[in-house]
């Protein structure tokens, strides 16, 4: 005959109860982006009444191709919590909200957007790659192995070589002009 439940164990039930209730609660939660490691790379995320300390957040890759973009204080995130432990939980960040609208509309384009202004874009359908730096911007590519262009090359602007061009096969530093004598003249004008 089985034996009528005690006190204990009815309370004992209800703690489990209640356990199991706040997990459940916990496993999935908006949150929103209070603090920035980023030498740890761990964010803490704030959510309901809780303050979550060192949490990692999903990056787009982090295996042989690293990718760095650290979320922002004030960014939305969902806490993604194991067993409902929110010590234990992960930041998905990246979720649009009424102070960070989506910076396009299209669904041909790819845009990135900074904090300083600049924009890069790249336009799938106009097969276009468009960067909009703000004033002062500056781009720079480092290439030891050479850079090469193919198409035709609009430059607006000044242009600053610290070597030489060459065109051609010749060398603006280094080619001469024939038909010229010798002396303090000079040549015309190019043409």
């Amino acid at each position: 005959m089985p034996r009528a439940p005690r006190a204990r164990d009815r309370q004992h039930g209800l703690m489990n109860i209640a356990d199991l209730t706040r997990r459940l609660d916990n496993l999935i939660r908006l949150g929103t982006i209070a603090a920035v490691d980023h030498q740890a790379a761990r964010c803490t995320v704030k959510t309901g009444g809780l303050s979550i300390p060192n949490l990692p957040w999903i990056a787009l890759r982090a295996g042989s191709s690293l990718d760095w973009d650290p979320p922002t204080v004030g960014e939305q995130c969902i806490l993604f919590s194991p067993s409902g432990e929110p010590a234990q939980g992960i930041a998905l960040v990246g979720l649009y909200s009424q102070q960070r609208p989506a910076p396009a509309n299209s669904a041909n384009v790819r845009r990135r957007t900074y904090p300083d202004g600049a924009v890069i874009d790249y336009d799938h359908a106009s097969h276009t790659l468009t960067a909009t730096l703000p004033g002062g911007g500056k781009a720079q590519i480092t290439a030891p192995g050479g850079v090469t262009v193919l198409g035709d090359v609009a430059i607006t602007g000044l242009v600053t070589v610290s070597d030489d061009v060459v065109a051609a096969g010749i060398s603006l530093v280094n080619h001469i002009h024939g038909g010229v004598q010798a002396g303090p003249s000079t040549t015309g004008a190019p043409q």
